[in-house]
């Protein structure tokens, strides 16, 4: 855990003395009650200095301001060096400090993932927020494919996605009788229709199988096929049907277009975050484990350059040590992922684990996160 590693006493008779020593710095911070019953104060803020000066100073008689003065006894802090890393030390502490409360305090809310719900006969695909886990801590019950951004964002990819294969959308329990009418996707030839016994349990179970390749592949599974059936049409000289292959991979370019950088299956969505770091010249590096954040490690450019180890050579022997991850909420640091991921600005950069880590370009990186900022550009009149 990252821990509140400042500590400063308050003493209202010295206060300028005690905010000189403060940094106007973004910081996690918690404000110690001389009341040992009562509850401390915890906030986040982008200037520490500027905020303890408006909770703790003095106020005028005719202020509704909040003050903290005749309260405070100490205060705890950290200074951050990124958005990223504020986040998730206020999660850290406010899960720690407020066990009931803290989902309040952060507006924590799980993301919207896609489900294709295994324990059903006759699974479907679906949006959803919550995920069953096994007793080790692992999704269970199905696959998983996220996080999105919101709800909305999965029901939509989710739409394209299904227009591609013939898996069942309905609520309904499936009773596979042939007296039932079905529903419109059946009419329209796009659903194998189990629920009037359409098709096999096995045939079903064939196109849930390429469904759920198509999501832990990104698509490639599909498009894989695709395009080695229309070669061969081609190679058969059956024009028309190559024609309407051609067609079939317009429409998966149509409903990938739409998928965001960062959903995988949950087992595998395997990443490394850079983010600045506090130091002199350093970088702080937050490993993404299937899902879950690990405790993050520290770059120091300045320290390396006086080593014979490279930036490439420790990011290795980081990242391939496989150290344990300590137990953590699924849902609850997939939501720190996303709601980093998807901000406007982003700040930091992500590389996933493909085939395996791309160390040059994480190197590159790195040199981008250090790298001055450019002056604003001055007109020219």
């Amino acid at each position: 855990m990252l821990e509140l590693d400042c500590l400063l006493e308050f003493d209202s008779s010295r206060d300028e003395e005690f905010f000189s020593s403060l940094r106007p710095h973004p910081a996690v911070c918690l404000i110690e009650a001389k009341d040992p019953s009562a509850l401390p104060f915890f906030i986040r803020t982008q200037d520490l200095r500027r905020r303890l000066q408006r909770l703790l100073g003095r106020s005028e008689p005719a202020s509704k301001r909040l003050n903290l003065r005749d309260f405070a006894k100490n205060v705890r802090y950290r200074l951050t060096a990124s958005r990223f890393e504020q986040s998730f030390v206020y999660y850290q502490q406010a899960k720690q400090l407020f066990p009931r409360r803290y989902k309040n305090l952060l507006r924590l809310r799980p993301p919207a993932l896609l489900k294709i719900n295994l324990r059903n006969a006759y699974p479907r695909c679906y949006a959803t927020r919550r995920i069953s886990l096994d007793a080790t801590g692992q999704p269970a019950g199905g696959i998983y494919y996220g996080p999105f951004a919101s709800r909305k964002t999965a029901d939509a990819f989710a739409e394209g996605v299904l227009d591609l294969f013939k898996v069942r959308r309905c609520q309904i329990k499936i009773r596979r009788d042939p007296t039932y009418p079905g529903c419109i996707y059946s009419e329209m030839k796009m659903c194998l229709a189990p629920c009037f016994a359409g098709c096999s349990k096995a045939e079903y179970d064939i196109e849930v199988g390429r469904l759920a390749a198509f999501l832990e592949t990104r698509g490639d599974s599909l498009r894989n096929e695709f395009e080695a059936d229309r070669n061969r049409a081609s190679e058969s000289l059956d024009f028309e049907k190559a024609a309407l292959l051609h067609k079939k991979l317009e429409k998966l370019d149509d409903a990938l277009r739409g998928q965001p950088g960062l959903p995988r299956r949950l087992q595998d969505l395997n990443a490394v975050i850079f983010q600045r770091g506090g130091g002199e010249q350093s970088v702080a590096v937050y490993e993404l484990r299937s899902g879950r954040i690990a405790e993050p490690f520290a770059l120091s450019f300045a320290t390396l350059a006086g080593e014979p180890r490279s930036a490439e050579q420790l990011l290795r022997q980081q990242l391939e040590a496989q150290r344990d991850l300590p137990p953590a909420d699924l849902s609850e640091h997939l939501w720190l992922v996303a709601r980093w991921f998807y901000s406007n600005p982003r700040e930091g950069e992500i590389f996933f684990k493909e085939n395996g880590w791309p160390y040059r370009r994480m190197t590159r990186a790195c040199a981008r996160l250090l790298a001055p900022p450019s002056p604003p550009a001055s007109d020219q009149g």
